[in-house]
């Protein structure tokens, strides 16, 4: 436990050289830590790792520091394969736990355009609404008056 506190203190400087390797490896990855563990468990057993083994691999790791055999050995592998350029980072394999990790929009431009061409029509629309409901105006600067609503010198 003194060990989780002090990583949450300080999570730059983790005294355990595994994790570190852990932790490395998952920003390569662009995932957490825990899904890094998920990812290592199924790269070493060729399954997803069972709900009820979850809890247990978290305590592990987060609470007590220990790192699971296979995860060290799936860190290394992922740090060499990126000191080598062989690493996609944005490949779904490594993703398949982010429920919200979108690459790509299906239709993107053509919903960009909709919408830069829907900015640009309310501006147009405000500003020729603008253009005709003001008369003449007084000042430049607010309070924005009209020349008919200043009281006139006419004697």
């Amino acid at each position: 436990m003194k060990e989780f506190f002090k990583t949450l203190m300080r999570p730059d400087r983790e005294e355990n050289p595994s994790q570190t390797v852990v932790a490395r490896a998952a920003n390569v990855l662009q995932v957490g830590e825990f899904q890094f563990l998920q990812l290592a468990y199924f790269d070493w057993h060729g399954e997803e790792m069972p709900k009820t083994y979850l809890s247990k691999v978290f305590r592990q790791y987060m609470v007590r520091g220990d790192i699971p055999h296979w995860a060290r050995n799936y860190a290394r592998q992922i740090l060499d394969l990126a000191d080598s350029g062989h690493v996609d980072d944005n490949d779904p394999f490594f993703h398949r736990y982010d429920h919200d990790y979108v690459t790509n929009v299906p239709d993107g431009l053509r919903r960009f355009l909709t919408a830069c061409a829907l900015i640009v029509a309310i501006f147009v629309a405000g500003v020729s609404i603008s253009a005709v409901t003001v008369q003449e105006g007084a000042s430049l600067l607010p309070p924005y008056f009209e020349k008919d609503d200043l009281p006139t010198n006419d004697r």
